[in-house]
This record gives C-alpha cells, structure tokens and sequence, in this order.
C-alpha cells in the first residue's frame, strides 16, 4: 500500500487555506523591561512574544524522550512517512525533534506515547523475542499493519492501547511534517499569492442569462487598471 499517498489524499483539502507558521518568519526586538539586555533570536519565528520565546528557549533545552525511545519514536515516523523518489522521510523534516518539543510543550501526551512505546516493545518481545527497533521492516509492520487498520469486523481488546497510541502517533507525525517546508513542497502547497481575476466565465453568466454592465467592466476588470483604488460616491456608485 502507498501510505504517503492515502495521507496525501487526506491533507490536500485541509491544508489549503492553512497559514504556514515558522517559515520565514521576521526579527523582533524585546520590548518587555523583565527580559532585560538578553538578546532573543526569532529566527523563523513569526508573531512570538519574549514571554513565548523564553519559554521555547527552555522547553528546547528540557529532555523528555531518552535515546531508546526517541529511535523508536524515529522508525514509527518513518513507517508513517517514508521517503519517496520526490519526498523526504518524516526523520528528515525532523518529526522526531517536533514530537519532542510537543511533549514538553503539550504535557498530556507525555503519558500516552510513553506508555504505548512500552506497549509496542512488549508486542515486540512477545511476538519475536526483540525490542521494537531490532525487528526487521517486515516484522515491524506485521505490528503496524494491525493498529494502524484494525479489522472492524474483528474486536481484538489486546490492541486497543495500541491503535490509541498509533493514532496518536500518525496525527503528530503528519502535523510535524506537513507544516515544514519540505511537507509543503511534497503537497505542492504554494500559500497565498497574488493573481489575476478576469471576471465570471462567459459560459458562466450566459447560464444564469446576466451580463456585465459595459462601464463596470471597463473598470473592474481592466488589468492595466489593477493596482488603481476604486473610488466610490456617497449612494456607493462607482466612479473610477
């Protein structure tokens, strides 16, 4: 099965008139006396206070996830995510990092990913006799497969702590990585740029049997007019 395309299906529509947030973001000087002469880089930060930036500053240097449980967090993301011939893997957006942060930043999902990666280990050591990381792809996915499409004709109570923590762990993994560039890129998600409208297709207004008043259309529609400011009279008439 193509995962990354079955998720794309998914995000296409929801992203569209999603505002990328930490992509080009501007400088600000610190205005707040408490912050004092410390100077704060918000390099890619858009519209952070310095209470905000301080706060990031100190979750970044918090450590939550240990080595172990970051490199499965890292292969999970993979399977979720894996590079295509035109797309980077989920470990090269630096989910994991993302992931990281959200568990400081976001303490309720501290318990939850912690306790399922204890779950997915003891389904690895129960069925193969190794810790999650250590199984090949295959044996891997006989696991994933199972939590991430759970046969809805078939109850199997065993797995539920494992298709919460897997559902968790696939809407982190796709909101760390289709809010980077390189998601963006995948999604050929432009943003908001300008274009030019050249008003409703003749086709169009013939359907519904109205027409553009001749005078409205020479202002309106014109482009050489385009950057001029509409001026309009007192009875909301448009004169230029």
């Amino acid at each position: 099965m193509d995962r990354r395309k079955t998720i794309k299906t998914l995000l296409v529509g929801t992203l569209g008139g999603a505002t990328a947030v930490g992509v080009g973001g501007c400088k600000t000087e610190p205005t707040d006396p408490s912050v004092g002469k410390e100077v704060i880089s918000t390099e890619g930060l858009y519209g952070r206070t310095p209470t905000e930036i301080l706060r990031d500053e100190r979750l970044n240097k918090e450590v939550f996830f240990n080595e172990a449980e970051l490199g499965a967090i890292a292969t999970l993301c993979d399977i979720i995510l894996p590079a295509t011939p035109t797309a980077g893997s989920a470990t090269e957006a630096k989910v994991p990092d993302f992931i990281e942060f959200i568990v400081k930043d976001l303490p309720d999902h501290q318990l939850p990913i912690r306790g399922g990666l204890m779950w997915l280990n003891a389904e690895a050591n129960r069925r193969y006799d190794k810790i999650f990381t250590d199984l090949t792809n295959e044996e891997q996915l006989t696991i994933i497969d199972e939590i991430a499409y759970p046969d809805p004709e078939h109850k199997f109570p065993e797995r539920a702590p494992g298709i919460a923590f897997f559902r968790r762990m696939r809407n982190l993994t796709l909101t760390g990585y289709y809010t980077t560039r390189m998601g963006f890129d995948d999604l050929g998600y432009q943003g908001n740029y300008p274009n030019v409208w050249d008003g409703v297709p003749a086709e169009v207004l013939k359907d519904h049997d109205v027409d553009y008043d001749p005078e409205w259309l020479a202002k309106c529609v014109d482009q050489e007019k385009r950057m001029d400011i509409a001026q309009w009279d007192e009875n909301g008439n448009l004169l230029t």
